[in-house]
C-alpha cells in the first residue's frame, strides 16, 4: 500500500510538469541548459536562506520567518537570472553583428519562451526539494493517520507541490514581462502572490491542519497567473475558443 502512495503522490506533484519539460524543453538543448542553470540559481537562493537561518540562531524555531526571507532570497535571484540572460542575449546579438552573421544570434527567438523554460526549472528543482522527503516517508514503515494525524498528508503534499512547480512557471513568465517592459508592478505581484501561497502552507501546520484552506486559495492563484501569463504570451479569448473548437473537431493547432 505504501509503494502504491508513493508512485500515486509522485504522479501527481511531477507527472504533468515532466510531460511538459519532456514534450516542450527536452527537443531543444539550448533549452535544457536554460533550464538547467535555472535550477541553479533556486539552489543558489536556498544556500542564502540556510545561511541565513543558521546565522540568526534564536529565529531557527520560527517557521515563518524562514519562509518568508526564503520567497524573498528565490525572486531576488529569479531577477538575477533575469539579467544574466539578458546579458548573454546581447553579448550574442554584439558577436554576431562583429561578425557579419545574417539576421544575428540569440538565446531564444521568443523571449516568453525563455521565460516559460527557466520557470520551469524553477519549478521542478523546488519541487523536488519539496517533496522529496515526503515521498521517502511514504515508502513506510507505517502509515499515516495514526494517532490522530490526518492520512491526507501526503496527497495534499502532492497536490500542493503541483500548484508550486506550475506557479513558478507562471511567475517566471509574468516577471520577465514586467522587466521586460518596466512594468514593475508585474514583478511586485509575483512576490506578494508568492508570499501569500507559501504562507498558506503554515495553515497545514499542528495536529489540526487545514489542507483545504491552503490548497483551494493556491490553485486560485496559479489559475489567475495561468490566465495572466497567457494573455501575456499574445493569447486571447478568440484564440483559445478556436484552440478548443478545432481539438474537438478533431484538427491539429499549430
Amino acid at each position: 500500500m505504501t509503494v502504491m502512495e508513493f508512485w500515486g503522490c509522485s504522479f501527481i506533484a511531477f507527472g504533468p510538469p515532466l510531460a511538459l519539460f519532456i514534450f516542450t524543453i527536452a527537443c531543444d538543448p539550448l533549452r535544457i541548459i536554460i533550464s538547467m542553470a535555472s535550477a541553479f540559481f533556486w539552489l543558489l537562493a536556498l544556500l542564502l536562506s540556510s545561511l541565513l537561518w543558521f546565522a540568526v540562531p534564536p529565529l531557527q524555531d520560527e517557521l515563518a520567518f524562514g519562509l518568508v526571507f526564503s520567497v524573498l532570497f528565490q525572486e531576488l535571484i529569479r531577477g538575477g537570472f533575469y539579467i544574466v540572460l539578458r546579458k548573454a542575449d546581447e553579448g550574442l546579438q554584439k558577436m554576431s553583428q562583429q561578425e557579419g552573421v545574417e539576421g544575428g544570434m540569440t538565446l531564444v527567438n521568443n523571449k516568453h519562451l525563455m521565460a516559460y523554460v527557466s520557470g520551469l526549472g524553477f519549478g521542478l528543482i523546488s519541487g523536488a526539494f519539496a517533496m522529496v522527503n515526503v515521498l521517502a516517508d511514504s515508502t513506510g514503515p507505517g502509515t499515516i493517520g495514526i494517532h490522530g494525524n490526518s492520512h491526507l498528508f501526503f496527497i495534499t503534499s502532492a497536490l500542493m507541490t503541483l500548484c508550486m512547480i506550475f506557479l513558478h512557471t507562471f511567475w517566471g513568465i509574468v516577471f520577465f514581462a514586467g522587466l521586460d517592459r518596466k512594468n514593475y508592478g508585474m514583478p511586485a505581484a509575483v512576490i506578494l502572490s508568492h508570499l501569500l501561497v507559501s504562507c498558506l502552507t503554515l495553515l497545514n501546520r499542528g495536529n489540526s491542519p487545514v489542507y483545504l484552506a491552503s490548497l483551494i486559495p493556491a490553485y486560485v492563484v496559479m489559475l489567475v497567473m495561468a490566465a495572466w501569463s497567457y494573455l501575456i504570451a499574445g493569447g486571447s479569448t478568440e484564440n483559445f475558443k478556436a484552440f478548443i473548437l478545432n481539438k474537438h473537431r478533431g484538427y491539429n493547432v499549430d
